[in-house]
């Protein structure tokens, strides 16, 4: 399965099951005979072979730096879409990009993507994306969860065509605490075309 929390959203649900785990263990120790090996010990479930379950999203393929991720679903096809992980200098996860097709209605345009990053982002700066150094767009985020914050982005034919000849995109935030700093997190566009090519087009 493929991972994709912040660091953010990973101490909040570390924060939030820590509790609930420690009550669930001493909980055990009172009621059972077991050991306190076994109670303070994970022993280990039996696994399936490590098959995608419903609500799972797992790997696909690969096509460069990008992956088409898919989410299990009951139906016969699994939607995917296509999917990177920015990470900061240090490799700490930091945001994520995942990409569709859109199909086309007379509309400008011909994808979408829903970029996630840190919820400690200064909200009215937006988030700017531009190519090989070209001058860049700008996009609003549209509401934040516990994951992060979320802007929803389209992109136009010309978009698209200049990530497919691009090497690099550059996504530039504002962290809220210090506002005049800039954060700029590299998107690879290595395997971009190939992946556009395969991932799925969602109607309108």
């Amino acid at each position: 399965m493929i991972k994709s929390l912040t660091p953010f959203a990973l101490a909040a649900i570390v924060a939030t099951t820590a509790p609930l785990a420690a009550q669930e263990t001493a909980n055990t120790a009172n009621s059972s005979g077991e050991s306190s090996a076994d109670q303070m010990l994970d022993l280990g479930q039996p696994v399936d072979g490590g098959a995608p379950q419903i609500g799972d999203r797992y790997l696909k393929e690969e096509h460069g730096d990008w992956d088409l991720a898919c989410i299990k679903t009951e139906a016969e096809t699994d939607p995917c879409s296509l999917l990177q992980i920015l990470t900061d200098p240090n490799g700490n996860p930091m945001a994520e990009v995942s990409l569709f097709r859109i199909d086309q209605q007379g509309g400008q345009a011909v994808a979408g993507a829903t970029v996630i990053v840190p919820l400690e982002t200064l909200l009215p700066s937006a988030l700017t994306i531009s190519v090989d150094g070209a001058p860049g767009k700008r996009y609003n985020y549209s509401f934040c969860n516990q994951l992060g914050c979320v802007a929803q982005i389209g992109f136009t034919q010309g978009d698209i065509d200049a990530f497919k000849k691009g090497t690099e995109a550059i996504l530039s935030l504002r962290p809220a605490p210090a506002p005049d700093q800039l954060v700029e997190m590299k998107m690879s566009l290595a395997g971009f075309t190939a992946g556009y090519d395969v991932v799925d087009v969602v109607s309108q």
